[in-house]
């Protein structure tokens, strides 16, 4: 298959957008669409006690709800973003967020566990539509401004996986977690409608069939050094950010803490200051400082998930009642600081693969996100294996491990010649 890449110029005219489309309000859009669709993904993480009780799942499953949402994100991503590259852009993102809005409706009223867990792997799969915007929006926008357009888009994204475990559990305590999913699909729905209404249409250029697309990704894979190295960082990244966040909520339910559900959305309200990071990370990139910020990003993570294990089980849990405050400030700015690092990794990561290949965009964000994706599903999955077998600081380990190797692999990366 070919991989020539032709200019916007060369798409069809007719009702197609150009690089100036991007205009200040539609990014906006773009951005507060993928906050608002993001929400589902990362929701059930302080909601699992609550879940659990309900759908009657022991500790070790609990992780499977998140775990579960994650694989079938990823799945979109591989299997549904690279349709971009094949049908009107506009019709997919409509079509796919309509499915997102049933999926999340049979989330909210799921009367048994196998309809639940079943429903959270659609909604997750159809979630993916966020990946369509975003490669959507780097199209869209000139190469001087791509990384800082693509830095305020992915602002939203990471705002809405932040702000999701507060909403989340604002939600539950007022109402019952099944309420958030169904105001969630209300809130998708609305946004459905107004996508359909004000974002630009867009042909791609190539003419190919379904199975050859879908066959072309290991090509891309294989031949796309970048590509895979990104995916790699920030798969490790994504793995001790899904650590941290599944157990967290339990840590903090336990002495000497004791926090209730609006406590814990504080707790994770604290953590959306991470996001600040995207636009500077995406403007640090433009500038051609890539390689000494993606290491900022692994030392921070590795920072991050030390001062965690400080915070819940250190010394400080031993101590009077005014090093509780301590212990606490101490998991605040180890999860700002584990999503200033996250958060920053991707941001340079998505830049990166946005510049290789402009006719096969779609692939490369589908394959970079489903990749890292994979391994935010495997940190949650051994969250909850951490967290039973060695408490908090099993949990903090795993994480560290993550954090290092993404850090000796973007050193080891940068003394190549």
């Amino acid at each position: 298959m070919s991989y020539s890449s032709p200019s916007v110029t060369e798409l069809p005219a007719t009702g197609d957008a150009t690089p100036s489309a991007m205009s200040n309000g539609l990014t906006l859009l773009f951005a507060t669409a993928v906050g608002i669709v993001v929400l589902s993904l990362y929701a059930s993480q302080p909601l699992v006690g609550l879940i659990g009780a309900a759908l009657g799942l022991d500790p070790r499953e609990t992780g499977l709800v998140t775990t579960l949402t994650l694989l079938g994100y990823a799945s979109g991503l591989f299997l549904l973003v690279p349709l971009t590259d094949l049908v009107e852009n506009r019709a997919l993102i409509v079509g796919t967020l309509v499915v997102d809005v049933v999926a999340l409706a049979a989330v909210a009223g799921a009367p048994t566990t196998p309809l639940f867990l079943l429903a959270c792997f659609v909604s997750g799969a159809t979630a993916s539509a966020i990946q369509m915007l975003v490669p959507t929006a780097a199209l869209l926008s000139p190469e001087g401004r791509r990384g800082r357009v693509v830095g305020n888009v992915m602002s939203g994204l990471m705002l809405g996986i932040l702000l999701s475990r507060p909403a989340a559990s604002l939600v539950a305590e007022i109402a019952g977690w099944r309420w958030f999913y169904g105001l969630l699909a209300c809130l998708v729905a609305a946004l459905t409608i107004t996508l359909a209404r004000v974002v630009p249409k867009r042909h791609p250029s190539g003419a190919t069939s379904y199975v050859r697309l879908i066959g072309s990704l290991y090509t891309i894979l294989k031949e796309e050094r970048v590509l895979r190295r990104r995916a790699t960082y920030q798969a490790l990244c994504m793995a001790a950010f899904g650590v941290f966040w599944t157990a967290i909520a339990l840590r903090l339910s336990q002495a000497p803490f004791f926090l209730d559900q609006t406590g814990i959305a504080l707790f994770a309200l604290a953590g959306a200051a991470g996001a600040v990071i995207a636009p500077i990370a995406g403007r640090a990139g433009d500038k051609g400082w890539t390689g000494p910020a993606t290491v900022l990003a692994h030392v921070a993570v590795v920072a991050a998930m030390i001062l965690a294990a400080l915070g819940g089980a250190g010394p400080f849990q031993s101590l009077a009642p005014p090093s509780t405050t301590t212990a606490l400030g101490l998991l605040v700015t180890a999860a700002v600081l584990l999503d200033l690092g996250v958060i920053a990794d991707q941001t340079l990561g998505r830049r990166a693969i946005n510049l290789l290949r402009p006719e096969a965009r779609g692939r490369l964000n589908g394959l970079f996100t489903g990749l890292f994706f994979l391994g935010a599903a495997t940190g949650s999955g051994l969250s909850g294996i951490a967290w039973v077998q060695g408490g908090w600081l099993a949990v903090c380990g795993v994480g560290v491990a993550f954090g290092l190797s993404a850090l000796s692999l973007g050193i080891a990366e940068r003394s190549k010649p």
